[in-house]
């Protein structure tokens, strides 16, 4: 599959897949940017992406990065939509220092990954009165 992509800075590399394996590819960060404690902020990803139809761009931590620098994706996932490649689009990263000291992010640094995932989207949804199926108990509720 071919991706359309734009890079802001074209000092930074293009997205690639490190391993054969891979199956999310790393985003850098723009600039350099201090993540304060606990406040989430936007680190610029230098690319805009053209998303296919059917498919969601899903922005995730790297595994290694809440261990090393203490961030994480400060709501878990960020869902880039197909509508979003406009000329000032540019993917960011909300990310959420956890530690109690400043965070340094340097321009160039691996910030996040992501992925391509097909979508299927509802073509309608049908109220129902009742659900016929047994209740499982809530949150917690598979032990």
């Amino acid at each position: 599959m071919k991706v359309s992509i734009k890079r802001i800075d074209f000092t930074l590399p293009l997205p690639k897949y490190h391993t054969s394996g891979s199956v999310a590819f790393d985003l850098y960060a723009r600039v350099t940017i201090t993540a304060k404690p606990f406040e989430p902020i936007v680190v610029p990803a230098n690319i805009i992406v053209k998303v296919p139809s059917n498919y969601v761009l899903i922005l995730a931590s790297r595994s290694s990065t809440p261990k090393k620098k203490s961030l994480m994706i400060a709501n878990s996932i960020g869902i880039i939509d197909q509508d979003y490649h406009g000329e000032t689009d540019e993917v960011g990263v909300q990310v959420l220092n956890f530690s109690k000291k400043n965070v340094l992010i340097k321009k160039g640094e691996r910030i996040a990954q992501a992925m391509l995932v097909k979508i299927a989207k509802v073509s309608e949804f049908v109220e129902a009165n009742k659900m016929n199926s047994k209740s499982r108990g809530g949150f917690g509720s598979t032990g």
